[in-house]
């Protein structure tokens, strides 16, 4: 952005970016020379390279708000000023006998409510300040929280509670920061997923494809284009709610 005289180019900060769709987003930027701020939980093999490519790798425990808080403070003594910040930082805890509800729902509010919830409110002088749509959030939530899921449910819920905190943080940060959620499902296969789970998961949805994780890169680069695209839930599923 031009402030005055001063070029700046303000980091994208990617919460959960060790692996996955985090870790393409992070190489993505980088190889456009976009600095990157990443938070990690378990140091893999990529976060190193993630330092080496020129991104700040910041090690982070979203368990307790503390350490939310103490990660958003680490993130201003690093920038004055933010151009995003992708909430991928993210947990996919069944229902089991092993482990308490309560433990389990507990897991998944913090990891998917309180973390983008407490984050946005603490680095909003970093987003502000930029001009109009100048800044961008950007919650990657998960098909099941219109659909729910039987399995899953807690895991549901807290995604579906953070879509619904993309319109209310929309309607608190506009015109300034455009605020946008992601709604993925099955963009990408593990390496031990069967042939059999690969076939059954393939074949609900129209498309009948994992798509990888180009697919999200290109949708979040088109809504930090976009000067207009605000409040809204972008489903990247396949068609499944067709079949």
């Amino acid at each position: 952005m031009d402030k005055g005289n001063q070029v700046i180019n303000r980091p994208i900060l990617i919460t959960g970016a060790g692996q996955r769709i985090g870790l393409a987003l992070a190489q993505h930027f980088l190889a456009k020379s976009q600095p990157v701020i990443v938070s990690y939980r378990t140091r893999h093999p990529a976060v190193d390279k993630l330092e080496q490519a020129g991104a700040t790798c910041l090690y982070a425990d979203f368990s307790t708000n503390e350490g939310i808080l103490e990660f958003a403070e680490r993130v201003k003594s690093l920038t004055p000023a933010l151009r995003a910040i992708i909430h991928n930082a993210s947990e996919w805890k069944p229902e089991t006998r092993d482990t308490a509800l309560c433990d389990t729902l507990q897991a998944m509010m913090q990891i998917h409510v309180a973390t983008p919830y407490l984050l946005n409110h603490e680095l909003e002088s970093l987003l502000r300040g930029h001009g109009q749509a100048g800044s961008d959030i950007i919650h990657l939530t998960d098909y099941v929280a219109e659909r729910g899921s039987d399995k899953h449910i807690a895991y549901a819920a807290s995604k579906a509670a953070l879509e619904n905190m993309t319109l209310s943080f929309a309607l608190k940060l506009a015109p300034e920061v455009k605020v946008n959620a992601i709604a993925p499902a099955l963009i990408m296969f593990n390496t031990d997923d069967d042939a059999d789970y690969r076939q059954r998961s393939l074949n609900k949805s129209l498309m009948k494809i994992a798509p990888g994780e180009q697919e999200i890169v290109r949708l979040v680069e088109y809504l930090l284009a976009s000067r207009y695209v605000t409040g809204r839930s972008h489903a990247v599923d396949g068609g499944r709610h067709l079949r």
